[in-house]
């Protein structure tokens, strides 16, 4: 691992537990960055992005194509449960939570630190399910399960939808929070596993509601399903996956070192903003605005859900999927 490396993925650990985005000095920046900052800082080169601006806005070139593929992923996963279960195959068996799958077993890694928390011992099955999901996420990206798997990123998503066009029309406005509190919830649901023996929060998470509903058919906890979406639809945009749930932590953390990853160009990018806009987690692309760039290529942190909004929305293809050292994409600091 290099200097380069470790240094961006300490900033990407430190903004993932609430850090906030630091522009960076003369010294944390590439020689390749500052050339290319200084270039795009021309008077000539100012026009020419300030004309693409002005063009990008009078004409949308933005696509839903990845997240049409990452909704079909979504329903797709979740009915593989439901049908395996109605029909009896027991090839798929259990919920998102914990399952079997083909006879491997998988576990959520934050619902398998509650339990054990809870009951104050290691449950060998919950070991063998964290390990074999571990591995998948240290190569696809750990907060990959938030945007192509978790049934309440896609109601969630939806609800978005609802709130910008309320908002839009001014009846509605986002409350940001800090996001620090996501980092104290995770705190508060593991000591409260382990003093009371009870796992408080897999009783209100709305993934393993909903995926316990598809399943099997339990519906009363949809009641607090949807008194979550109403407080996003009215109140705080994303409420639960931004500030409540500590999945996306287990997994960021999990997946941190991961070969796939977006990737940011600045030679291509336009610093217009419209990435940052659609972005769940829009600290972790910080780098997109002008003079933010510590390189000419960045990986983006390990707090991005891979859900490829950013991609959906960016004019040049400035963000684009990587695999490190195979996409042939790869940072030479790397």
């Amino acid at each position: 691992m290099t200097p380069g490396f470790l240094s961006r993925t300490i900033r990407g650990l430190a903004q993932m537990f609430g850090a906030k985005p630091d522009k960076p000095g003369p010294d944390d920046v590439t020689a390749e960055a500052r050339a290319l900052l200084a270039f795009k800082k021309t008077p000539e080169e100012r026009k020419k992005r300030k004309a693409a601006i002005f063009a990008e806005m009078k004409e949308d070139h933005s696509s839903n194509k990845w997240r049409w593929r990452r909704w079909a992923s979504i329903i797709l996963v979740n009915l593989l449960f439901v049908a395996s279960y109605k029909v009896d195959l027991q090839l798929i068996e259990g919920a998102l939570t914990a399952s079997r799958v083909f006879g491997f077993h998988f576990a959520d890694l934050n619902s398998s630190l509650q339990l054990m928390l809870a009951h104050k011992h290691v449950v060998i099955n919950l070991v063998i399910g964290v390990t074999t999901v571990l591995a998948l996420y240290l190569l696809v990206g750990g907060r990959t399960f938030c945007s192509w798997v978790c049934p309440y990123h896609l109601v969630s998503e939806i609800a978005e939808m609802l709130h910008l066009k309320l908002a839009e029309k001014r009846l509605v406005k986002d409350h940001e929070l800090d996001r620090r509190l996501r980092v104290v919830m995770f705190v508060v649901f593991a000591v409260m596993a382990f003093a009371s023996g009870y796992t408080l929060f897999e009783t209100i998470s709305p993934v393993g509601i909903l995926s316990r509903a598809l399943t099997y058919g339990t519906l009363i906890g949809l009641i607090w399903v949807a008194l979550l979406l109403a407080i996003e639809v009215l109140w705080s945009r994303r409420f639960w996956c931004r500030y409540v749930c500590p999945i996306g932590l287990t997994y960021g953390m999990a997946g941190t070192v991961a070969p796939v990853r977006i990737l940011h160009d600045a030679e291509n990018c336009l610093h217009e903003g419209k990435c940052r806009a659609v972005c769940l987690v829009p600290h972790v692309l910080d780098m997109t605005k002008l003079g933010y760039s510590r390189e000419v290529r960045t990986p983006v942190g390990p707090d991005c859900t891979r859900c490829a909004m950013c991609l959906d929305a960016c004019p040049t293809g400035a963000l684009r999927f990587d695999i490190k050292g195979i996409s042939g994409t790869a940072h030479p600091a790397e």
